[in-house]
């Protein structure tokens, strides 16, 4: 269990304002945060790794991270990182990079081959395209099996087929090694697919905690409408289908007949359209 009550005073997007959070984690979580950029996400992860200090108490399983007497240090928090901007050696291979964080073969061997790196080992970070070096990111971040990995937006500069591609990876990874995992994203689609719980936070406060079909889901069926979007899971109901589709950053739901379903595949571009309150979903010719 990772309990974290937090408190610390910031510049926002409009302006000072308190960054108050008090959340309980449960081991194994994958919890996303979302919220407007300068509502403090960035900063909460930042003082969970030790790299900004803060007022209050952040407990995990029962050893002290921070009180009012103490702050462990970040090489001491058996915590993994995983940056926007990747942050690899580059002078460095990419076998190097694992390595410099624990000196375990068999664990880099194993995770170069399931992030599908290991023909890649000996290469530098620089001859590396951008989904291929937040592999290398993602597997330095788990080579010492941390208790928490922190993801601050880490998907956010590759283009939507990689995305899918990295978040099948990200997701497989974190079920293998049942890390606590904490995201930062604003992509709805991928909070989605990844994470089992969304805290929202809008000016250093917490407005929405709930899983993403709570948080995300939000389903207006009266008006007519046209919009493009991507299928993100069919779930079979009873005896109806029901399409899970991001349209911008909201995640609606249509009902699909079995003969439609049959058609559909994650991942596809749809546009979903409506009168009155009859939506119908068309497969988009390209695909992401």
């Amino acid at each position: 269990m990772l309990k974290i009550n937090i408190n610390k005073k910031l510049h926002g997007s409009t302006g000072d304002m308190d960054l108050n959070v008090n959340l309980d984690i449960k081991e194994g979580e994958f919890l996303a945060l979302a919220g407007q950029s300068g509502s403090g996400k960035t900063t909460l992860l930042r003082i969970l790794a030790g790299l900004e200090d803060s007022n209050g108490t952040i407990d995990v399983a029962g050893t002290i991270w921070l009180d009012s007497s103490k702050n462990l240090k970040p090489q001491k928090r058996e915590i993994g990182f995983v940056f926007q901007d990747y942050a690899l050696f580059p002078n460095m291979s990419v076998k190097e990079n694992l390595l410099f964080v624990n000196n375990d073969i068999d664990l880099a061997n194993h995770l170069l081959e399931i992030t599908g790196l290991s023909s890649l080992e000996d290469r530098l970070p620089n001859t590396l395209s951008g989904g291929q070096k937040q592999r290398v990111s993602l597997s330095r971040a788990l080579m010492n099996r941390p208790k928490l990995l922190l993801m601050d937006e880490p998907l956010s500069a590759l283009d939507p087929q990689m995305r899918t591609k990295l978040q099948n990876e990200i997701l497989a990874l974190h079920k293998e090694f049942g890390t606590t995992t904490i995201m930062v994203s604003h992509d709805p689609s991928e909070i989605y697919r990844l994470a089992n719980r969304v805290v929202v936070l809008d000016q250093g406060a917490i407005v929405n905690d709930g899983t993403p079909k709570e948080v995300l889901l939000k389903t207006n069926g009266s008006a007519k409408f046209t919009f493009e979007g991507e299928l993100l899971d069919i779930i079979k109901v009873d005896i109806i289908n029901v399409a899970v589709i991001a349209i911008g950053q909201q995640i609606v739901e249509v009902v699909v007949s079995d003969v439609e379903a049959k058609e559909l595949e994650i991942g596809q571009k749809v546009s979903v359209g409506t009168k009155a309150f009859s939506p119908t979903i068309n497969v988009k010719n390209n695909k992401s």
